[in-house]
């Protein structure tokens, strides 16, 4: 079952919102794997700083900007998720179009409203 969400633009500093979105997820018991620009660890979930390969990600949230998220497109179309979350600021109609184009939901939103709505 595709249940594991990936974030991706993940901190360790606390003020960021991939960290808050960590800890809130953690907080809900939703299975969490992070991926940012350096190793650390947000309770118990570390932040690997190299793309890995899973094969059980339900949904991909996104923190970073549009030019970032470029070198991620094949990585994240080949995870299959069911869908990506563009968080506020992250919105690319482009890479919204290639994941439509292979079948992965693209959902303009905001992971924290999300959790806090239980409309995750």
């Amino acid at each position: 079952m595709k249940n594991v969400t990936l974030v991706i633009g993940a901190s360790t500093n606390p003020n960021r919102y991939s960290n808050i979105a960590i800890k809130r997820l953690v907080d809900k018991e939703l299975p969490t794997l992070a991926l940012g620009l350096r190793k650390g660890k947000v309770l118990n979930v570390t932040i690997e700083d190299k793309k890995q390969d899973y094969d059980n990600i339900g949904t991909v949230t996104l923190y970073l900007n549009p030019k970032r998220q470029e070198e991620y497109y094949d990585y994240i179309i080949n995870l299959n998720p069911k869908r990506v979350i563009f968080n506020p600021g992250t919105e690319n109609m482009e890479f919204t179009k290639l994941l439509q184009e292979n079948n992965i939901e693209a959902e303009i939103a905001c992971t924290l409203v999300l959790l806090s709505t239980n409309q995750y």
